[in-house]
């Protein structure tokens, strides 16, 4: 209802409204006549917030210049920077790592008390191997031999590779000695 009341009020006074700028020297006309009258009105400076603008300007300037240096500055993962220097190793890494990682769940999953101890020595193992990975994928970054970091990086998966299935090896021959033993011992 008061939607339609507004409407109609600017229907009405359409082309009634006083859109024109004041003639020049207004603003000091009225202020002669004001002080005529009251003789205390002293004109405002114009100019009382400029600084303020300039210092805004000035803050914004340095807020986009320290945020463009930290976007410079922030340096990629030692994964990012090893994908960087060779695609081919980070494909290579990204297999043999889901392929390690397979491997540790099936191990995990034999999990006995028989295999215990040699789940945990292999575990041990593994870490040992990952931290000279790491220390490889550190120098190859800092600028070593990129072919021969690149094979040892290699070597050192299927190292991991070939212990894992050792283990596995050694757990089914555990627990096949268990099942001949059982065996042996029905009656």
């Amino acid at each position: 209802m008061e939607k339609d009341n507004i409407e109609k009020l600017f229907i009405e006074l359409q082309g009634k409204f006083d859109n024109e700028e004041p003639k020049q020297g207004h603003q000091e006309r009225f202020l002669t006549k004001l002080n005529a009258s009251k003789e205390v009105v002293v004109m405002a400076s114009q100019k009382k917030n400029n600084w303020m603008k300039y210092v805004s300007i000035a803050a914004a300037i340095a807020l986009l210049l320290t945020v463009g240096l930290f976007q410079l500055d922030t340096e990629n993962t030692i994964d990012e920077q090893v994908a960087e220097i060779s695609p081919e190793a980070s494909k290579t890494q990204f297999y043999f790592a889901s392929l390690i990682e397979e491997q540790v769940k099936e191990l995990k999953s034999e999990k006995s008390p028989e295999t215990e101890q040699i789940i945990e020595d292999a575990m041990s193992q593994l870490k040992k191997l990952e931290l000279n990975y790491s220390k490889m994928e550190q120098d190859l970054v800092n600028g070593g031999n990129t072919k021969l970091i690149l094979s040892a990086m290699i070597t050192n998966f299927q190292t991991r590779i070939d212990l894992l299935n050792e283990v596995m090896i050694q757990i089914e021959t555990i627990k096949n000695l268990k099942h001949t033993n059982d065996a042996n011992y029905i009656i």
